[in-house]
């Protein structure tokens, strides 16, 4: 208990300075060694005080120099409104939108804002490609025979091991192996319901949960959400008796970048499980944290084996690996059996290459590199746009993940924007694509998992000169 008082106590102190402003962007703070000396700390306590400001972004790093006020700490930009969708959508799926968007992956001359995945510059490619050699290497038959059905024994060993930081506590038996994030997804949909089954899901929400809820002849309930906190809990009582499954990004969903409090997530947990809805938990961006610590998730907080847990490495490590997996509860006979329909075997090579590197202590050192970067990519985009773009523009306000919402005045109609914007090679993600109704016609999704540089930066200024036009 002492030990926690002196790391608050020490970190509000420096907080009140910089935000008093006795502290200015760009003065050093001591070093590491100094608020041990000063404060009678440990090393831990004092890296911990950093970390905590750093959440914060009042603070910054910059190596072998120290850390230093932030520049971006003052950036003051209004909060994007809370969504209010109707209560069932209509079906209105954006599919020429989505597909209009999406054409452009993978091309090498356009600045990509709209895909949501981190940029391979940010991933540690040469150590990979070394762990994908060594599989074919060790594993029996080079690795073309089928694994088992529940997946690499040593994957699954190395995701249970992890989920102790959050509270998951899994056993390699507890998991199932997938091929991406979105097969797990999709077997958890189908393993639960039915062509005509209402799924209750967040508002705006990540265009492929729409798309896969649609393909599988469900209808969709999009519920209000705040752009920090996430759904609001007593719309979803008022629908509890029109909902059959509940499917929910609660850590840093795309693309608000919201974070639910751990007591909302208890809360949900226990409502849900009381009316036998069964909750699908897409927790694909949990380990792109900016705080200083990993958050919880609703399968944290699951006794009844209700909460269907989905995860992958597409945005933290490998997009193109496809490596997911699924923690199914009481459900994982009816998702082991949708497995061998599929699919039999998830791909023996990569996820042998996959495990290797998480049980090799790799994964850490690459995810705390890529959450400072990420951290500082965001500060960098909201200090351009708070420069750039037309005076009101609302964003939202993550503290992890990959996504920023931009909510412009009613005039910016962002497919008109995209338009614009393509033609000088930059794609960004009009809000109507996060939807199944007419709405968010103002607003955009812009990936910070791109390298920051002048030209990023005279990138997103282009896109608010465009917008200023409009």
């Amino acid at each position: 208990m002492q030990k926690e008082f002196l790391y608050t106590e020490i970190s509000n102190g420096i907080a009140v300075q910089i935000k008093n402003g006795v502290l200015k962007a760009g003065d050093k703070l001591p070093s590491v060694r100094t608020l041990c000396q000063e404060h009678q700390i440990s090393m831990n306590t004092a890296k911990r005080v950093f970390l905590e400001l750093e959440s914060q972004s009042l603070i910054e790093s910059k190596p072998q120099s120290g850390y230093f006020v932030s520049r971006f700490f003052d950036v003051k930009l209004p909060l994007a409104q809370i969504s209010r969708p109707s209560l069932l959508a209509d079906n209105k799926e954006p599919d020429e939108l989505i597909s209009k968007v999406y054409e452009n992956l993978g091309k090498k001359d356009m600045t990509m804002f709209s895909i949501g995945i981190p940029s391979g510059c940010l991933l540690p490619q040469a150590q990979l490609k070394k762990e994908i050699i060594n599989a074919t290497r060790d594993l029996n038959e080079g690795g073309t025979e089928y694994e088992e059905l529940q997946g690499n024994v040593k994957l699954r060993r190395m995701i249970a091991l992890r989920s102790a930081s959050w509270g998951g506590n899994f056993n390699e038996n507890d998991l199932v192996t997938t091929n991406g994030g979105m097969q797990a997804l999709s077997f958890c949909l189908m393993a639960l319901g039915k062509p005509g089954d209402t799924v209750a899901i967040e508002s705006p929400c990540y265009p492929g949960i729409l798309q896969l809820a649609n393909g599988l002849g469900m209808k969709v309930l999009e519920l209000p959400t705040h752009p920090t906190s996430g759904i609001e809990i007593e719309a979803l009582k008022k629908n509890l008796p029109k909902i059959n499954i509940c499917l929910l990004i609660p850590n840093f969903n795309s693309p608000l970048g919201s974070y639910m409090p751990d007591e909302n997530k208890k809360e949900i947990v226990k409502l849900l499980s009381e009316n036998n809805i069964p909750l699908i938990e897409d927790d694909v961006y949990g380990d792109l944290y900016f705080g200083s610590h990993r958050p919880k998730c609703c399968k944290s907080f699951d006794k009844e084996g209700n909460v269907l847990y989905c995860s992958s490495i597409s945005k933290t490590l490998a997009p193109g690996y496809r490596v997911g997996w699924i923690a199914p509860g009481k459900y994982k006979d009816r998702i082991l059996k949708l497995k061998l329909l599929h699919s039999t075997s998830s791909i023996t090579i990569v996820n042998e290459a996959v495990a290797n590197f998480l049980k090799s202590g790799k994964y850490e050192k690459h995810l705390y590199q890529m959450r400072r970067t990420l951290q500082n990519n965001y500060q960098n985009y909201v200090q351009t746009i708070a420069e750039s773009f037309p005076e009101g523009t609302r964003t939202s306000r993550p503290q992890g993940g990959l996504s920023l919402w931009v909510e412009f005045d009613k005039a910016v109609q962002t497919r008109e924007l995209y338009d614009k914007a393509i033609k000088q090679n930059i794609s960004i993600a009009p809000g109507r694509m996060f939807t199944l109704q007419d709405q968010y016609e103002n607003c955009m999704r812009l990936c910070f998992g791109l390298p920051w540089s002048e030209n990023t930066r005279s990138q997103l200024e282009q896109i608010g000169k465009l917008a200023k036009m409009m």
